[in-house]
């Protein structure tokens, strides 16, 4: 999977769970202050991603988690682990 391929399935979930404008979602796009994210919706997220990447997130990885690109990072990590 590509980078861009992953961006595009974020992408999806933040639009499909979230209600985020997809044109907001960006590698730098804050999930928190440009998207409007909660630490609720963080947690939501976190699960999706686990969901997509078929792995388990550890809590001390996605606390630091901040924008989107961090995301895409968190999942190539994963993916590749």
């Amino acid at each position: 999977m590509t980078d861009q391929d992953l961006l595009d399935q974020l992408r999806a979930i933040l639009v499909e769970n979230f209600e985020i404008d997809a044109d907001a979602v960006t590698p730098d796009a804050h999930l928190y202050e440009t998207l409007g994210l909660d630490s609720i919706d963080a947690v939501d997220l976190a699960i999706k991603i686990q969901q997509l990447t078929g792995k388990r997130i550890k809590a001390e990885d996605f606390k630091h988690v901040r924008t989107v690109g961090d995301v895409l990072s968190t999942a190539r990590e994963l993916m590749t682990a």
